[in-house]
Parts: structure tokens; sequence; C-alpha cells
């Protein structure tokens, strides 16, 4: 199954390493880092601030969309894969 994640994007569930919220990632040199680190597979899918980050195998995605919102949603879509 899939999750929109933002600005027309949707990936899949099974790809999703992790789903940060903004405060983690401002709040974590470690994050921050990891974000520097892997600039080149950063896709800003967020025209105003970013709200989350989503972390996949291939990208990191950063979302206008709440991190709450997106775990909401990726359960919802697990419960409807049982």
């Amino acid at each position: 199954m899939y999750i929109h994640i933002g600005e027309d994007h949707s990936i899949r569930v099974n790809d999703i390493i992790a789903i940060l919220d903004k405060a983690s990632v401002k709040n974590s040199e470690l994050l921050t880092e990891f974000l520097e680190h892997h600039q080149d597979k950063v896709m800003n899918l967020s025209k105003n601030p970013f709200k989350s980050v989503v972390v996949t195998f291939d990208k990191v995605y950063l979302s206008p969309i709440a991190s709450g919102t997106l775990r909401k949603r990726s359960n919802q879509v697990t419960i409807q894969e049982i």
C-alpha cells in the first residue's frame, strides 16, 4: 500500500524506515548531520518550512504533513492490509 506524504507524492509504506518530526531534527546534531550527509537524496516537498522528515531506502523527504498525521495514515494502511 501507499501513503501520501505531500505535493502529489506517495510512497510505499514498506519502504519507510522512519518518520521524524521537525523538532527532533532541529534538536539533534546527529539528525542534522545525517541530512547534510544525504543532501543529494533529500527531496523537499514543502513550499513552506517542513513539518516532518520521511526516511526511505532511496530518499529522504521533507514533508509539509505533520509526523503524527503520517503515522496515523501508515497505521491505517497497515490495518487495511490485514
